[in-house]
Order: structure tokens, then sequence, then C-alpha cells
């Protein structure tokens, strides 16, 4: 059986060695061996479904690489983001959900795991150090949260942008490659706010660009 919804996508095995796409070590870290064994990869196209509100959820979603929206119809019509994800889990909060309750979307092409959720449900049953390197995930994943909605109350674009490098960047470098306008969306901001911060720190020397990636400048004279 495929994982998520009725549609085309290309399918290994996560230990086959012929796929392209090594595994997370992150997720091989985390997961046990039989699971492991059960889970499938798959690469989905910008503007593919994951799943759809009202559908039972059979599989935990990990994200390689790409980016996966969780997002809800409001009442006028429009579409609110529930969630982003660039790497790491998508639909965690749907493991003992009897249906989900929102949709999500690829808005960049994607590279994903597909985690069999009955395997991974006993597994949490069974074997005590797995559970607990779950719930240490769960917390990691909460911290997380709780920066982002201490981002969100920071005022002005520029504040907002360097918390963004300064926690969830790696050696004050953060990948873009979901675009520029994905990331206004991420700090709430308007596109145009965005790129008008952008141009300001780029010129204060506060910031570096580069292909895929935004840098904090550690050179720079600004404390």
């Amino acid at each position: 059986m495929g994982c998520g919804g009725d549609f085309s996508y290309d399918l290994n095995h996560m230990n086959n060695s012929a796929t392209d796409m090594p595994a997370d070590p992150r997720l091989l870290a985390l997961l046990p061996p039989a699971i492991v064994d059960d889970c499938e990869l798959r690469r989905m196209r910008k503007g593919e479904r994951l799943f759809a509100k009202g559908q039972r959820p059979r599989h935990l979603f990990w994200v390689h690489t790409g980016q996966v929206v969780l997002e809800r119809a409001a009442a006028n019509g429009t579409s609110v983001v529930l969630q982003r994800t660039h790497q790491g889990f998508v639909s965690e909060a749907s493991l003992q959900s009897p249906h989900y309750h929102c949709d999500a979307v690829v808005v960049v092409d994607a590279r994903i795991t597909c985690v069999p959720m009955p395997a991974l449900l006993q597994a949490l049953t069974d074997d005590a150090a797995f559970a607990l390197r779950w719930i240490a995930m769960l917390n990691q994943e909460v911290r997380r949260l709780r920066l982002q909605c201490e981002r969100l109350n920071l005022k002005g674009v520029q504040a907002r942008l360097l918390h963004w490098l300064e926690t969830e960047g790696t050696g004050g470098c953060c990948s873009v490659t979901a675009g520029y306008k994905s990331l206004a969306a991420e700090l709430g901001v308007s596109h145009e706010a965005l790129y008008r911060a952008l141009a300001d720190m780029a010129a204060a020397g506060l910031v570096l660009r580069e292909p895929d990636r935004l840098c904090l400048n550690t050179k720079s004279p600004f404390p």
C-alpha cells in the first residue's frame, strides 16, 4: 500500500540502496529499525496534496527537502496556514486522530518519508526507549513553536528576521530554498516589507545574501 492520498509518486523503500536520497540520520536515530524497514520514500511536486481534511490518517510524514504547509479554509474562502514544514515531521498531531482536520499541500517540490502509523503506535506502547525518544522530539517541537510565537510578537521586520536567523539557523545561516515570499509568510510580513528590510540590512552589513541561504554577517561593525 502506498502512503498518503490518491496520486502518483516515485516510491522506494527507505533502506533501498538504489534510492537517490539518503535517509535522514535524525529519523534513523529516532525510529526503531523495524519501522524504518517499513517506511517509504516519495517525491511530490508543488501543488500536490499530501492528505486532505476528513481523510483517515494512515501515515506520519517526514519532510526531507522542499516545503509542506498545513492549511484550512476560512469562512471567507481564503486559506489559513497553520504550519509550515521545511524539514521534520508534519501531521504528528494526527497520530491518535480519527481523521485529518486540515489539508497538507506541497508548496515546494518535496521528498518525504511516510511512516506507517499502526506500527508507530505499537512501538510507542511496546518500546519504552523509543517512547522516550519520541517525547524528546515532541519537546523539541514545542520549544521551536515557542520561539516562533516569540518571533511573531516582535515589532518590525528586521527584528523578526534577526530572531529567525539566530534561532533557526546553523552558524547564523538559514536556507531560503523555498523562496523569500515563503519566508515572508513564515515571518508574518508582506514580501515587499521583507525585501525592503533585507536591502537595508545588507546595506548596513548586518546580513549576507548567498544563493539559497541568508546569513548573519559576523563581521558586522554593529552590535
